[in-house]
């Protein structure tokens, strides 16, 4: 089962929203979180929806943005202990051209840096694809080899905006279940349709029938949304839950070219599961 925990927008009044995204996992008899959000909303949500935040065991960071890891810091406080699937260029420093004044750090918190060495299980360095829990991998860098696909926004290593930050940990994780995959996006910023290749060679061609979570096309034009669609013909994919920073326009540029595959996805879906035998 995934839940969607934190996210833009929610499908009960009861629940908080935030720009962010945390998805709780349920899988193999593990309690997982993808991502954390920025922190506002997880610990309340995650009451209202009865998810005891304390026994989640894994957490996957997709990348070291403060909209996805700021959420560490309530978990810690719940007394959990995960251990924790991140890529190394997580806990870079980085900056954006969105955020006002132009000094503001985009990064993981610095205290969550530390945390990660004291409050958790050794963290586990996310260099390649790697398993995570039986039939639940992570991919780890993801190859950018499509022409049309970029990170998605003015994002930076230095605060004079001198080095473009390329988002190196960008990652995703896939599911083996008994309809297809099932894959789960933070931002991808490696791109949607580098990740979705990415994932059917790292699982040896399998077909990919749900992907849900954040797809980073705020800015994509036309021919890029053109593309994304006609990969996600290419791969089979039936279900598509977008989230997050997919975009408004985006998103409904997917569903009118995927008519039948669209469903919600705010805090409070629940998406159910079936593990392949």
């Amino acid at each position: 089962m995934i839940v969607a925990l934190v996210e833009n927008t929610s499908v009960r009044p009861d629940l908080a929203t935030e720009h962010g995204l945390s998805f709780w996992v349920e899988w193999a008899g593990r309690k997982i979180l993808m991502d954390t959000g920025q922190g506002i909303t997880l610990k309340a949500n995650a009451e209202a929806l009865g998810l005891p935040l304390a026994e989640v065991d894994t957490v996957v960071l997709s990348h070291g943005h403060w909209d996805h890891t700021g959420g560490l810091r309530p978990l810690f406080e719940t007394g959990a202990r995960p251990a924790v699937f991140l890529h190394p260029d997580a806990l870079v420093a980085r900056w954006s051209k969105w955020h006002k004044p132009p000094e503001e750090s985009i990064g993981l918190p610095a205290d969550m840096a530390e945390a990660l060495r004291t409050k958790t299980r050794e963290p586990v360095w996310t260099t390649k694809p790697m398993h995570v829990a039986e039939g639940l991998w992570v991919t780890g860098p993801v190859p950018r080899k499509t022409d049309f696909e970029d990170v998605g926004g003015p994002f930076y290593l230095d605060a004079g905006f001198a080095r473009p930050d390329p988002v190196n940990d960008d990652q995703a994780v896939w599911f083996e279940t008994k309809d297809g995959l099932t894959v789960l996006l933070g931002c991808a910023h490696a791109g949607v349709v580098n990740t979705l290749d990415y994932i059917a060679e790292c699982s040896g061609g399998k077909r990919i029938r749900t992907v849900i979570g954040g797809m980073h096309l705020l800015r994509a034009r036309t021919p890029r949304l053109e593309a994304t669609v006609a990969a996600l013909k290419r791969h089979g994919v039936e279900r598509i839950g977008a989230a997050h920073c997919t975009g408004e326009r985006a998103t409904a540029y997917l569903a009118e070219r995927l008519p039948g595959t669209g469903f919600t996805c705010r805090a409070g879906t629940k998406i159910a599961m079936e593990r392949s035998s």
